[in-house]
């Protein structure tokens, strides 16, 4: 139930300044790098945008996530997750490495980590082969303020957030430096209530269903880090970093109220469907890290070593009962009982060198190992009360993967005005999937030995003091996330669910992009990207065994075309008193792909196909507004607005919300109310219409709107030095956990 309802929240994150990712869509881990403040607010640099922060308004009483969000090119539709405009993905560094958190923990962090701790923010757009990124995915790169003074400094956090249920949560964060020792630690938790309402209809001239109702997902989440880096000598450091994450979601409810007509035989039936899930996860990490600078220059060697741990157990029933038209339960029909278990246990090391030359030349060479087992000993038990037939598939299902990577990149000042770098990586992956009791012979062993060169170009030109353009041509590889691959059905009705794949394999990305900035303010963006085999879900409609099905099956569907072009800037008014970024550009999408056969089943349904392209027009602005002379009261406006484009599943209806802020700064002391989706216009609808004659229609509610309390309590020593931020070595694979 809850893939389903992940699945569907995330389809906002096809577009171009969406945000999508919860437990069920793979979910991508994000990283954020170092910030620094110049007389430059933005500015365009090699590679990079730069977003000066430290002495922005926007920062004050903000979080490092809310400062994100209001950040040129960068938003959120669903309060979780980030987007670069152009980017499917994104990934988030802090001070140039990794983090060491999953998609949950990284939010919580975010939303508990105070922006006036940055200095600066970097958006890559296109990464260089340097980065162990996948597919079209952008990095945000987050650099923290650095102080040399000794002492412990303090953040406490709360919020409470009202929607269509309440929410609460609190975060605790301590930074310690004495000498060469720095300590670094924080602790959250949260509870909260995820309602989501949805219309779901399919058919075509022979049948008609349609599926309404509520899905209710409670979550209690607890998390934390702790970091201890220790400088050994002038030139080297040695850093502990260990991540922790739990959650909690028991209970966790769907009642759905089918409609199902026979259009030949105009006859109609009416059913319940009642589901009930209980799932916990835990994520556990720990990495080493040793670094030694080896000149002046700057050069340096960077070493780790990392394990993860990471378990979800998942119990689910799933009940059909008679009904009529008014809705009475006339009893049970089917029950089906699944467990879910995924177990992911991986060991990874990485090797970065950087030899930096008198001459303007720098080198960067380095290699990654990564080793993964998954252990999914699935049950499902399905039980109809009207035959007395009971029927058992159990699927154990065990995936061992090591993939071997390696990259050099080149970089050449030419002169002030003119740079470039030229790379390439290389990635060898080697996998095992088996499924013991697997009904189809062709599941019990699935073999992959695949590699790929991947290169990479750009370069930089400042024309003069006001202009400066860019290029940048990258190519990367998008592996399928490890639930994608176990070949199971998530159920939502009996007769419509999702189905993983585990013949899905890595699909490849080709991108280009150019940049213009005028004057450090205004820039315009133009962004091409082609997806082979890209990896999505799509909906297979048919009559199976007499009865009409929808199935949504995980698969490589196909080619996919995005190309944007992107205006905007980033400017103050009035003295500062205003300060405002908006963007407008224009989307592209063109969809090229088919299917028609269950991979799992080998059901046959009438061919999908999905041939389409849409153009779209993508509006952003944030606007904070200074509301008096002692810079204490502050008024934040933002909107974005992204009009209708076609997705894999269909078309994806406009989507658009207008969020406001008010915020009090008293001395140590913040207090902020949000209100966001002011207007309840953030909803997913998608339609598609097949050529022969199928139809499909999703309209889901999440209940954007919501209206958000938070008092945080800076103290201690605020000059306290930040402990240094470790590249994870498993970084990538956390990407590919729930």
């Amino acid at each position: 139930m809850k893939k389903f309802l992940i699945t569907l929240s995330l389809l906002s994150g096809f577009v171009a300044f969406a945000q999508g990712n919860p437990k069920t869509d793979s979910v991508k881990t994000q990283e954020i790098k170092e910030v620094t403040l110049t007389k430059k607010v933005f500015k365009k640099e090699s590679d990079r945008f730069v977003y000066d922060v430290a002495a922005s308004p926007v920062a004050k009483g903000n979080t490092a996530f809310g400062l994100l969000k209001e950040t040129p090119l960068v938003s959120s539709t669903d309060g979780k997750t980030l987007k670069i405009a152009g980017k499917s993905s994104t990934v988030i560094y802090l001070n140039g490495r990794p983090t060491q958190m999953d998609a949950d923990g990284l939010e919580q962090f975010l939303k508990n980590t105070p922006a006036e701790n940055i200095q600066k923010i970097e958006v890559i757009t296109t990464p260089g082969s340097e980065y162990r990124v996948e597919s079209s995915e952008g990095i945000i790169n987050i650099v923290l303020k650095k102080k040399s003074s000794n002492g412990l400094n303090g953040n406490l956090r709360l919020f409470n957030n009202q929607s269509y249920h309440n929410a609460a949560g609190a975060g605790a964060s301590v930074n310690y430096r004495k000498d060469k020792l720095g300590i670094n630690a924080n602790i959250n938790t949260s509870e909260n209530i995820q309602e989501q309402y949805y219309i779901l209809r399919n058919g075509n001239s022979a049948a008609f269903n349609q599926t309404e109702g509520h899905m209710t997902d409670p979550n209690k989440n607890l998390g934390g880090y702790l970091n201890i880096d220790y400088q050994l000598t002038d030139m080297s450091n040695l850093a502990l970093t260990y991540n922790s994450r739990a959650n909690k979601s028991y209970n966790s409810l769907g009642s759905l109220f089918n409609t199902t007509t026979d259009l030949t035989n105009n006859t109609t039936d009416y059913t319940w469907t009642k589901n009930k899930e209980d799932a916990r996860s835990y994520n556990n990490s720990l990495n080493l890290n040793y670094e030694l600078k080896t000149d002046s220059l700057g050069s340096k060697l960077n070493l780790n070593a990392a394990g993860l741990i990471y378990k979800r157990f998942e119990t689910s029933t799933h009940l059909t009962l008679a009904s009529d038209i008014q809705g009475n339960d006339n009893g049970t029909v089917v029950r089906i009982d699944q467990s879910q278990p995924q177990i992911i246990h991986n060991f990874s090391a990485t090797a970065d060198y950087v030899q930096k030359f008198k001459n303007d030349y720098t080198v960067s060479v380095g290699g990654n190992y990564n080793k993964t087992k998954t252990d999914n000993d699935t049950q499902y038990e399905e039980f109809n009360y009207l035959t007395q037939i009971s029927e058992q598939l159990p699927n154990y299902f065990r995936y061992d993967e090591n993939i071997f990577g390696g990259y050099l990149t080149v970089e050449k000042i030419f002169s002030p005005k003119f740079s470039a770098k030229a790379g390439a990586r290389y990635e060898l992956t080697q996998s095992v999937g088996n499924s013991d009791n697997a009904q189809d012979a062709n599941l019990r062993n699935i073999e992959r030995d695949y590699d790929k060169v991947l290169p990479y170009f750009s370069f930089n030109y400042a024309i003069n003091e006001k202009n400066n353009i860019s290029y940048a041509f990258s190519s990367r590889m998008r592996r399928p996330s490890f639930w994608e691959l176990n070949p199971v059905k998530h159920v939502l009705t009996e007769f419509n669910y999702i189905q993983n794949n585990p013949f899905v394999k890595a699909s490849t990305s080709y991108s280009h992009e150019f940049t213009y900035m005028y004057k450090n303010t205004y820039f315009f963006v133009v962004n091409h990207s082609l997806k082979k085999d890209a990896i999505t879900q799509v909906p297979l409609q048919g009559m199976i065994n007499g009865q009409n099905q929808l199935r949504y099956i995980r698969t490589n569907f196909g080619d996919k075309q995005e190309m944007s072009a992107t205006v905007g800037m980033q400017k103050s008014y009035f003295k500062g008193w205003l300060s405002s970024n908006f963007n407008i550009g224009m989307q592209r999408n063109i969809n090229d792909g088919s299917l028609s056969q269950d991979p799992i089943s080998g059901d046959i349904f009438p061919l999908y196909e999905n041939h389409t392209a849409s153009n779209s027009l993508l509006i952003q602005t944030n606007n904070n507004l200074q509301l008096d002379k002692k810079k204490t009261w502050f008024l934040g406006v933002n909107y974005w607005y992204v009009d209708k484009q076609q997705i894999e599943l269909g078309l994806l209806d406009e989507l658009m919300s207008l969020d406001l802020t008010v915020k009090k700064l008293w001395n140590n002391w913040t207090f902020a109310v949000a209100v966001e989706d002011v207007l309840g216009t953030n909803k997913n609808i998608i339609s598609d219409y097949q050529k022969n004659g199928n139809f499909n229609y999703v309209n889901q509610n999440g209940y954007n709107r919501n209206v958000e309390l938070t008092i945080v309590y800076n103290f201690g020593n605020q000059k306290v030095k930040k402990v240094r931020d470790i590249d994870s070595a498993d970084k990538d694979i956390k990407n590919r956990t729930r």
